[in-house]
């Protein structure tokens, strides 16, 4: 009776992955455990065919980039058992919003040809940057690209780097408009920061990634305020590369509705289906350079930091095509703050 038990269970599991590639299952379980996935009964089947379908898609688009065809490689994560529209969802938070723009940043052509900018800049070598965040499943991006300026501004200041509270944000800033972990905008986060009189650090107010709790700001502890936000002219790489290389790192939105950005490995992202104007996604600016020995109109990057980890990636970074029409709409919504 025993053994007949045991025989009907295994039929039951081989039913349940009737569709897995066998060859695949030392993959799958190595995903598994290096990502602490667990699944309910029932759902296993459906996690894995989506995984599986993903490897598919990632090693068809590193072939191409063997040959030649693609800038940046793809690499399995820990969004591998998602599809693009659950990940979407999940993780893309960015929301413009009416927020006001209380300062506005102007430029013009002949600015650019008397300013003398470096040819590359990295804020990360300069102190300017908080160690790579990870917003779990909450669409708090906003608030992540909202402290990554203002700890960059705030450092430049008093020469003290000081991990600001994301938390702080996705609590309090409901009356400016943002929605905790359904979405928000740097500019309203700002106007929050400004009208509260400052933010809290993250060592006396912790991420949880949730939202629905009561705002616990403590004036004791707060770090900084700021007057405003400058808002970068909306479209023009020129004005965003010279605000970064004057004044560190700037606060941007973005199109990361796509398969490739889920799964971005290395090199510098350039996505044909990118929109710059639908933007969904807040991460942040850290600098700009360019691959090889001269600058070329292909090799041209910026620096961006994400908030999903230093599993997603390089290292919690990607390098972003620069001057190519605005690529994925990265200088559509540029600002920072005036601390």
């Amino acid at each position: 009776m025993n053994l007949l038990c045991l025989m009907a269970v295994c039929i039951a599991t081989a039913d349940v992955f009737a569709g897995a590639d066998p060859k695949l299952d030392g993959q799958w379980d190595s995903w598994k455990n290096g990502h602490s996935k667990t699944y309910p009964k029932g759902e296993e089947e459906h996690r894995r065919s989506v995984w599986e379908e993903n490897l598919k898609k990632i090693n068809q688009h590193n072939e191409e980039e063997s040959m030649g065809k693609q800038t940046y490689r793809l690499g399995m994560n820990q969004f591998g058992d998602m599809t693009s529209d659950e990940f979407t969802q999940l993780m893309n938070g960015y929301n413009s919003g009416s927020a006001l723009k209380t300062l506005m940043y102007t430029s013009n052509s002949e600015t650019f040809v008397t300013a003398v900018l470096p040819g590359k800049v990295d804020w990360r070598l300069t102190g300017f940057v908080t160690p790579v965040k990870d917003q779990g499943q909450c669409g708090s991006c906003w608030a992540f690209s909202a402290t990554g300026s203002l700890e960059g501004q705030h450092y430049k200041k008093t020469g003290m780097l000081v991990s600001l509270s994301e938390q702080n944000l996705i609590d309090c800033s409901w009356p400016q408009g943002n929605k905790g972990c359904s979405g928000g905008s740097m500019a309203r986060a700002y106007l929050y920061v400004k009208s509260n009189g400052g933010i809290d650090p993250e060592s006396s107010y912790p991420y949880t990634g949730m939202d629905g709790q009561p705002c616990q700001y403590d004036a004791q502890y707060n770090v900084t305020n700021c007057l405003g936000y400058i808002s970068i002219k909306s479209g023009d790489e020129k004005a965003l590369k010279t605000a970064v290389a004057l004044n560190g790192p700037i606060s941007v939105a973005m199109d990361a509705n796509h398969f490739s950005f889920q799964f971005y490995s290395s090199g510098i992202y350039n996505e044909i289906q990118c929109s710059s104007t639908k933007l969904n996604h807040g991460v942040l600016v850290t600098g700009y350079g360019y691959s090889g020995q001269t600058e070329t109109k292909q090799n041209k990057y910026w620096i961006v930091k994400n908030s999903w980890s230093t599993s997603w990636g390089m290292q919690g970074y990607f390098y972003l095509a620069r001057d190519q029409q605005n690529q994925c709409g990265i200088a559509t919504a540029a600002l920072y703050p005036l601390v």
